[in-house]
């Protein structure tokens, strides 16, 4: 881990962010018809002392979203009653050092998991990663309590 990875894990840390990972999604692209219905997609939500960022890594972009709601708002309450899976909360970890840049495709699991941190579980697919933080949340959650 560098020097100035350090110092930008403990401001989070210190900011009092909080991951949550949002499933769901319809097949708005074919080749998403192969993934698990209600596990096509997932995007992250972090909540601070100020508020709720989103970010959502949509086909071709990604959006970035600060939302315009208190901050004591239930966002994750809100996308439950919408119909999405939630999982969290997470403590956003320590980066993943990398000998070399990564071999794999930008997408909406990567984002997650680099939002997680070191810890995350690995996972190629929404329904993967859905499993793994389920299975893992205790060890999980136990890991980043201790990076702190």
């Amino acid at each position: 881990m560098t020097a100035a990875a350090k110092p930008a894990h403990r401001r989070a840390v210190q900011a009092g962010q909080r991951a949550f990972i949002v499933f769901g999604g319809e097949a708005d692209q074919p080749w998403l018809r192969l993934l698990r219905p209600g596990f096509r997609h997932c995007f992250a939500a972090i909540a601070d002392a100020r508020g709720w960022t989103v970010l959502d890594p949509l086909s071709g972009r990604l959006v970035v979203v600060r939302l315009e709601v208190p901050p004591q708002f239930d966002l994750p309450g809100f996308y439950r009653r919408a119909g999405f899976s939630v999982t969290g909360p997470f403590v956003p970890g320590a980066p993943r050092w990398r000998p070399l840049p990564p071999l794999s495709p930008f997408t909406c699991v990567a984002l997650c998991r680099a939002v997680l941190g070191a810890g995350a579980p690995f996972a190629l697919t929404p329904w993967g990663l859905f499993r793994a933080l389920a299975d893992n949340r205790k060890k999980y959650l136990t890991r980043l309590a201790a990076a702190r």
